[in-house]
């Protein structure tokens, strides 16, 4: 049956090839044109290890057939060819660029992979060691990374073929706007915010004479002598003193560019109380001479967002927790991890409303149940077909719910229409990534160090024999994807 099953898949293939050459086409949507596999619909799979001579690769497959090889079987596998990174271990998706930046732990190097060619663009340079989080802009020409073991931040201006490490002891989270234009950075058990800035040419001239040249709240400016970029802290324009914020970890940005939602990850981060702060953006924008505005004073960001009308800036308590969340239209969906009686922690779902009515501006609901995870660790969040958002999570088998002989695992399905929970089981390890294959009703995840396939509509989960991989899958991206908002890191 399984054979008669594929051959059925191989014939409609043929089909669908020539009819489509038949036609003279080469492209299937948005004007892409095919690449050189003549797969219309692709998971890239970060692989580490993937034999005794290779430390990382980077493989995909046809995720319309669920199958590592061609159709007729004449191409035994697909590859990235020229990828030379070693342990993979993230991938930024940026299909609508047709790019992909893959990050290697083993090496500290950032490769830009061609989706059209399907080929390495080769190693951004420039980036100062081990990255703890990095990101590169979608138009290629910044890249912003945490670089906690050399204690620098890294600003690499691509455009101007300079690279600048910016000292910040402890940083080891970056967040950047989907538009490239702002970057915050995050240092560990810390409760303070920080932002990069490209100087003028006159701030370049006044700040060239050293630490006591530099503005209040710069933190440092490099070169000293000639600097192009500083690092400031975020402090309050009324009194010259530090914005507090507890344990933040990670700024989520509006659709419009206007609004930092930062997260602060409380308990779970050795704090006191999760909650966002809301923030403008505009006195953080790091290309030369686009700043506008202030930050908020403390009084203001410390106001209640669910009772203060119109605030621009204000902090909104998740009791939930708040250390992932992904932003769709005017609903942000905030993943945590909240502190137990017991001293165990458990995951939780919390739902925000940025669209208030009234002298209402944001709003939170109760929190939901979802599966545990490592308290203030990454987690992976993706909106995928049938109204459905799933959440990833790493070291679930330290939470509650293991503990206490509760059903457990570390992914969760959360239907957004009805707001019905489904944990999916057996444990397979940690959920490390997840890639949405858009109308094709599936979700692709790393998980356990393997590639494993599940279907939206019900959570089942689909034979994933012919997408194994040798090694160890660390992550997924869905190349063809039609929007960069099918990304689990942003």
């Amino acid at each position: 049956m399984k054979k008669r099953s594929l051959w059925l898949c191989a014939a409609a293939a043929v089909l669908v090839s020539v009819v489509v050459a038949g036609c003279g086409k080469t492209t299937y949507f948005a004007g892409r044109v095919l690449p050189p596999s003549g797969l219309p619909n692709r998971v890239l799979i970060a692989v580490q290890n993937p034999s005794t001579s290779a430390a990382g690769a980077l493989t995909f497959v046809d995720a319309f057939y669920d199958i590592r090889f061609s159709y007729n079987q004449k191409i035994p596998g697909f590859a990235i060819s020229g990828y030379s990174g070693n342990l993979p271990i993230t991938i930024q998706n940026m299909p609508e660029e047709q790019l992909g930046a893959v990050y290697g732990s083993g090496d500290g190097s950032l490769h830009t992979i061609n989706y059209q060619k399907e080929s390495d663009n080769g190693a951004q340079k420039g980036v100062a060691g081990l990255s703890s989080s990095i990101f590169i802009t979608r138009n290629q020409k910044f890249v912003f990374a945490a670089n906690q073991q050399a204690t620098v931040l890294s600003v690499v201006d691509g455009a101007a073929g300079t690279a600048y490490a910016l000292g910040l002891p402890g940083v080891y989270r970056v967040s950047v706007n989907p538009g490239g234009t702002a970057a915050m950075a995050f240092v560990q058990n810390s409760d303070y915010a920080y932002y990069v800035r490209q100087l003028t040419s006159s701030e370049t001239l006044s700040y060239s004479g050293g630490a006591s040249t530099w503005p209040v709240g710069a933190m440092d400016c490099e070169p000293q002598n000639s600097p192009g970029w500083c690092l400031f802290k975020a402090l309050d324009p009324s009194t010259n003193t530090p914005l507090v914020f507890d344990r933040p970890v990670k700024a989520m940005f509006s659709a419009d560019g206007s609004t930092a939602y930062v997260l602060n990850c409380g308990q779970e981060c050795g704090g006191s109380a999760s909650s966002i702060s809301v923030m403008p953006v505009s006195p953080m924008i790091f290309p030369s001479g686009q700043h506008s505005g202030n930050l908020p004073t403390n009084a203001a960001l410390h106001a209640d967002c669910s009772t203060t009308a119109g605030a621009s800036s204000c902090t909104l308590a998740i009791p939930g927790g708040a250390s992932n969340a992904l932003l769709s239209n005017s609903t942000l969906y905030v993943v945590g991890q909240k502190l137990m009686p017991d001293g165990l922690f458990t995951g939780n779902l919390s739902i925000v409303s940025l669209a208030g009515t009234g002298t209402s501006t944001l709003s939170v609901g109760a929190p939901i149940s979802i599966s545990d995870g490592a308290p203030g660790s990454p987690s992976r969040m993706i909106l995928a077909d049938d109204n459905t958002l799933w959440i990833g999570m790493t070291k679930c088998t330290n939470g509650e719910r293991y503990a206490t002989g509760q059903p457990y695992g570390c992914l969760t399905m959360f239907n957004t229409s009805n707001n019905s929970v489904t944990m999916l089981e057996p444990y397979h390890g940690d959920l490390t990534g997840i890639a949405n294959v858009e109308g094709l009703h599936k979700v692709y995840v790393a998980q356990g160090g393997q590639v494993y396939i599940y279907h939206t509509t019900d959570g089942q989960s689909i034979n994933n024999q012919y997408v194994t991989v040798t090694g160890t899958a660390s992550d997924v991206a869905y190349m063809d994807g039609h929007f960069d908002g099918n990304n689990t890191v942003y």
